[in-house]
């Protein structure tokens, strides 16, 4: 059984774009109760996400855009709500919940270079793959995953970073920031057409796009993306393997039109554990993206540890 940190805290929850809006701080407390519930608690080692220092988010993002985020979250703090984007507002406590998913993945990456854990699983929010360079959008603020595959990068010198997206939505921001930066691979599956109907049609060897059609299921999903995917992958040998963890395909999902299942995402991780396995040494950073089903985004998540653990 694989050693899996699992990188939390309870200041995410603080984040709150409304009470109907579906990035829900209940979305944590979801996942949180469902492996309790599964007993899978007991399996993970628990550890409390440091926030991101500043310079560490500039690897990813424009100074002057973090800058404004950041004057923003401070302006939010007088007890406002402010817009950034159609679906996406800082509140009060915004600035802090984002700045400790961006620290999550960089502390996964940390704690997996010293050998302390095998893998990690960031169960943070706000979710980061729909932030662009200099663009807040889609719920996100921070790129999480870029800032997390740069951090490896600059620091531990690793020349070959993958990034593999499943959420249901286009990760248009990692794919901005990623362009034309060789040494990371972004593969992405996403219901197309679809939002954010941004950065669908980049160019790169190192950029696999795989649109899926509204209304397919697990079996149309797996023929569309294996291949492609886990092909590129074993050409490009990543030194370590970050997800973007959405969960949003999954059939009960009010925000995308997929079909898929936990059975669904019990495969993909397995190719993902293959692909780590055979040139990463098994390093896995997964980081929560979408899922707005309480109930299967709970249940898809302990799929996805399941896997990682027992593999």
């Amino acid at each position: 059984m694989k050693h899996i940190g699992y990188i939390t805290h309870s200041d995410c929850m603080i984040h709150d774009m409304g009470h109907f809006h579906p990035e829900s701080p209940m979305r944590l407390q979801a996942i949180d109760t469902r492996l309790q519930a599964q007993g899978m608690m007991l399996d993970l080692t628990r550890m409390e996400a440091v926030p991101a220092d500043l310079s560490v988010i500039e690897r990813a993002h424009p100074r002057q855009y973090v800058h404004n985020i950041e004057q923003i979250g401070y302006d939010a703090m007088r007890g406002d709500l402010i817009p950034v984007d159609g679906d996406t507002s800082i509140g009060p406590g915004s600035l802090r919940a984002a700045l400790l998913a961006a620290g999550a993945g960089c502390q996964a990456v940390d704690a997996i270079m010293a050998g302390s854990i095998d893998r990690a699983f960031c169960a943070t929010r706000p979710p980061g793959h729909h932030a662009e360079k200099s663009l807040a959008m889609g719920f996100c603020l921070f790129n999480n995953v870029a800032i997390a595959a740069l951090h490896a990068i600059e620091v531990y010198g690793l020349e070959r970073v993958a990034i593999v997206d499943f959420d249901v939505h286009h990760g248009n921001g990692t794919v901005d920031i990623f362009r034309d930066d060789p040494r990371v691979m972004v593969c992405s599956s996403f219901q197309h057409p679809f939002y954010p109907n941004r950065h669908v049609e980049a160019q790169g060897d190192h950029l696999i796009m795989a649109p899926i059609d509204s209304g397919s299921d697990g079996l149309v999903y797996r023929k569309r993306v294996e291949k492609p995917f886990f092909d590129a992958l074993d050409r490009f040998k990543p030194e370590l393997v970050i997800v973007s963890a959405g969960f949003d395909g999954h059939a009960e999902d009010p925000l995308g039109e997929l079909k898929l299942v936990e059975d669904d995402y019990r495969w993909l991780t397995t190719l993902i554990n293959d692909i780590a396995n055979r040139h990463a040494d098994g390093r896995i950073v997964s980081i929560l993206e979408g899922g707005y089903h309480l109930g299967a985004l709970g249940r898809s998540v302990c799929a996805h540890l399941e896997m990682m653990l027992h593999d």
